[in-house]
């Protein structure tokens, strides 16, 4: 169990580190704030977009879909700089289904 344990953290800071200080380095709180700003005009029951938030994905598929860049709506965001799409990703992953603190609203 303990050996679990830690090959899932030591797996999780190895992702995190691919990453980059990029997407490493995002500051949750203001993420918070361009997602609703930016993301849930769109991604709402009443958007035209898939209802989304955080903890629609586990940790894991929020660092596939930034890290690989398979965000398919991302051309359409009006001026988002790769410090915004950071913070926004830090708090996409912070409150993902399998975090230690999941969204609890969107």
């Amino acid at each position: 169990m303990i050996k679990t344990v830690f090959a899932m953290a030591l797996a999780a800071l190895l992702l995190l580190a691919s990453l980059g200080p990029a997407l490493s380095e995002g500051n949750w709180r203001k993420g918070k704030y361009l997602y609703r700003k930016n993301c849930r005009t769109c991604h709402s029951a009443k958007g035209p977009a898939k209802d989304l938030s955080p903890s629609t994905y586990k940790q894991a598929k929020w660092a596939e879909l930034f890290n690989q860049n398979k965000i398919p709506c991302k051309p359409k965001w009006p001026k988002i700089t790769d410090k915004d799409l950071a913070d926004i990703y830090a708090y996409l992953h912070g409150h993902a289904a399998d975090s230690p603190s999941p969204a609890k609203c969107k």
